[in-house]
């Protein structure tokens, strides 16, 4: 990894759109500090594309799909989209919607989720009985096509206990990746990456992998490194640290600062060259 100082202002001149963590990403302690939220206000007044993507689930993200300043949320760790009706949207909407402001959009059929929801509340209840400690999320009810076990936001699992919850979802036919709160599972093909290039081509009529050089990625954990080998122009909030031993594939930079004033400080490097 190298330092945010180290990216290149050619590099930072070319992002035309922000895909985002949110978790201990945009949030400092739970919750997006005003600092973040500002560099969120800045990047969109410049003309950028801003899309959250989180392991969180998607009744969890709809009131910050209403209220920050994004084009969407994109949440399950890729399988379904918020997105304010005030967006642009140039690609098909072929999906579910929501009665009210917000645009959702899923990536499975309706009869494919109910079918997986049902195996995975099944699998979460032979996790809480098998894995002494592991217990669900407290954002569980507003999961729709993953499940959540807690291991740092309430509860805090030690690392055995975390790889025996990965391994059981494994053992399940399951999905599963790790996040700085958080294991999550799920039946399908989709993950972080899978849902960036979806909702690029549903929202904006964009194909991702043709345009990433004008794309940055920034997060913070085990389950954004798809994301890092993905897009050249990565970066860790500096709270990213603590995964490194874990992470095959890290961030190209590295902010000075964790968390929600880490993400500021990638906000005010792209814009510290745009209209240069």
């Amino acid at each position: 990894m190298h330092p945010l100082t180290a990216w290149p202002p050619d590099a930072r001149r070319r992002i035309t759109g922000v895909f985002t963590d949110i978790d201990d990403t945009l949030t400092t302690e739970g919750a997006i500090t005003p600092e973040a939220l500002a560099a969120l206000a800045a990047l969109k007044a410049a003309g950028l594309r801003l899309i959250a993507i989180t392991g969180r689930p998607v009744g969890w993200s709809e009131p910050f799909a209403l209220a920050w300043p994004v084009d969407a949320i994109v949440a399950e760790n890729g399988a379904v989209a918020l997105i304010p009706r005030f967006s642009s949207q140039k690609g098909p909407q072929r999906k579910h919607s929501l009665h009210g402001p917000l645009s959702k959009l899923y990536q499975q059929d309706a009869p494919t989720r109910a079918a997986n929801f049902a195996r995975m509340q099944a699998v979460l209840a032979r996790i809480e009985r098998e894995v002494p400690g592991a217990r669900r999320s407290a954002d569980s009810p507003g999961r729709e096509t993953d499940i959540a076990i807690d291991h740092s936001e309430f509860t805090q699992l030690r690392p055995a206990q975390i790889a025996a919850v990965v391994a059981l979802m494994a053992s399940e036919g399951m999905h599963a990746t790790v996040s700085s709160i958080h294991i999550n599972g799920w039946y399908g093909a989709h993950n972080k990456l899978v849902g960036a290039r979806w909702i690029a081509g549903e929202l904006l009529g964009r194909d991702l992998d043709a345009e990433r050089d004008r794309w940055a990625y920034v997060g913070d954990s085990t389950n954004d490194q798809l994301m890092f080998q993905a897009f050249a122009n990565s970066v860790g909030v500096a709270n990213i640290a603590r995964f490194v031993p874990q992470l095959a594939h890290l961030p190209r930079y590295i902010t000075p600062s964790e968390r929600g004033a880490g993400f500021a400080e990638v906000a005010a490097a792209i814009l510290a060259v745009r209209g240069g």
